[in-house]
Formats: structure tokens, sequence, C-alpha cells
């Protein structure tokens, strides 16, 4: 019976050989196991099939190999550093950080048997999203709809998209101050919350501004950190106009009523700090920032507030 259910249900089966004591340099692009000296021989692949099934909101996805030692310890850390490279950004808006904040991790489960020495694994992720793909769907739907109104940014600058893109934001999405404080209630995170329901989190507001900016064709990521006097938990945006990126709050913009914290620099936004991971050298390298920001769309100054 439970090899039927599991037949019904969406199963995505990526398949992959792991080859131990290789001494060949292993060919694939991501920077996978080699502090374990374990090779996958078609890593590509395997990260593509986890992203796709991520993408689809499969309800299941399941890896397996084979291996000539017993890996049984080394799976939760196998699966997780798959899980990381397939959470990396791509040219699609609809991978990278738009999976990575509106997905709140994953369970696995594995089983392996041994035949003339050869172990052979089954790992089945089991990923806890945020919404559906049905709600996928109608999020994909009003992106058109959405795109559609305002031109699909044609013959507009990086800027001016950025402008029609946050304006559109600002005057139908609303805070959701109901659920707000409801650490239980995710779909305020996602952008079937801001661009679905009309009401979100900083998250949800983020997730918006990233899955429309990046059908726009303007490079965006979802940055997370603590923001405020009181440096609460807090998700904002940077954003890349001409080469260089700025940061952009639209949470905090849309419920001041102004743009204070409307692509500014570093320096310009006291108020937020980043998370590590989004302090780094090497991601400074990646993303470089502008030392100064655009000026707002009424061309006017403003101070940043703490209300979040």
């Amino acid at each position: 019976m439970e090899a039927q259910i599991i037949r019904l249900l969406a199963v995505l089966t990526a398949v992959c050989l792991l080859l131990t004591g290789c001494t060949a340099k292993p060919r694939y692009h991501y920077d996978v196991r080699q502090d374990l000296g374990i090779y996958f021989t078609n890593a590509d692949a395997v990260i593509e099939a986890i992203r796709n099934g991520l993408r689809r909101r499969d309800r299941q996805i399941t890896i397996s190999y084979s291996s000539h030692q017993d890996n049984l310890d080394e799976l939760g850390t196998i699966v997780r550093e798959l899980m990381e490279c397939a959470l990396d950004e791509t040219d699609s808006p609809e991978e990278g950080d738009y999976i990575r904040y509106q997905y709140g991790g994953y369970t696995m489960h594995s089983a392996y048997h041994t035949d003339s020495g050869t172990y052979y694994y089954e790992v089945t992720i089991l990923p806890q999203y945020y919404t559906t793909a049905a709600e996928e769907e109608r999020v994909t739907q009003r992106v058109e709809e959405i795109l559609s109104a305002l031109g699909n940014g044609a013959g507009m600058t990086e800027l001016e998209r950025v402008q029609a893109v946050t304006e559109y934001l600002r005057e139908h999405v609303r805070y959701d101050e109901v659920h707000a404080g409801n650490e239980n209630h995710h779909r305020k995170t996602t952008a079937y919350a801001a661009l679905i329901q009309g009401q979100a989190v900083c998250q949800g507001y983020a997730a918006a501004v990233y899955r429309l900016l990046r059908e726009m064709g303007v490079p965006v990521r979802i940055v997370t950190g603590m923001a405020g006097e009181e440096q609460t938990l807090h998700a904002w945006n940077l954003v890349c106009v001409d080469g260089l990126y700025y940061n952009l709050d639209l949470t905090w913009d849309d419920r001041n009523g102004d743009y204070a914290c409307f692509m500014k620099s570093d320096a310009d936004f006291p108020s937020h700090t980043r998370d590590a991971a989004f302090a780094t050298a090497a991601f400074y390298e990646a993303y470089p920032m502008a030392q100064e920001s655009i000026s707002d769309l009424k061309g006017e100054t403003h101070e940043e507030t703490d209300d979040h």
C-alpha cells in the first residue's frame, strides 16, 4: 500500500552515482562533497532535478545513488549541500530567492541495501512549502496580467521598471497587520499573499518585488536582516540599475507613505543590518553597491523611520 501511495504522489527521481577513492577532478560546476572525497559524476543534473521539483512544488523529491562504502551517517550533509545548490540564483524568476523565501525547509527519510559490496541508497526529500502548485499558477497568471498592464517594461529603463513595479505594489498591497505576529501563518510571507490576497508582511513584499522585477529583466535579490531601533527581523531587496545595486525596502515606504527607502546606498540605509551571509566580501563583490542613492520618484530626500 505504501508503495502505491508513493507512486501516486508527484515523485521526482534523480539518479546519481557516488564514487569513492576517485583521483580525477569531478566533472560538475558545484563544489559538492569534496570535503569527504565523494564525487558526484552528474551533480549538475541531480541539482537541476531537485530545483525543478522545488519550482513545481513537488511533494516528494527522491534521489537514488550508489556508493562503494557506507555513507549513511553522511546523508544529511549530502542532502543539505545539494539543496543549497538547488536554491542558488538562476536566470528564472521562479527559482533562487523566489523559492528560498517561500519555503520552510524539508524533512527526509532514506533506505538502502547492499549487493556485492556496493551500497544502494534512496533518499526521499519532503519539502515544506508556503504555497501550493495551484496557488503558484494563480501567481503566474496574475504576474502576466500585471506585466501586461505595465507594458512588459517595453521602452523603459531599468530604473523606470523599478518605479513602475514599486508604484503598482504600493497601490495594490497593504501590510498584513492581522497576521504579522502569527509565526504559524506562513502565507503572509509570500508573493501569493501580496499579489493575490493584497496583504503581506515584509518578506511577501520582497518576494513580489523579486518576481516582478526579475520577470522584467531587472537583477534583484532578497536580503534578510534586522531593522529599526529595536533591530527586529526584516526582509528587503537589493535592486540593480546600470550595474550597481541599491537597497529597496518597499514595506517601510508603503507603510510610511514616503520614499525614504527607495534605491538607497548603504550609507543612506543605516537602520538596516544585513544577516552575515549578505555582508561578506564575496557577496559585496558579486553584488557591488552604489555609493550614492537615487532620488525618489518625487525627486525629494527623506530620512528613514523605524516603522516596520
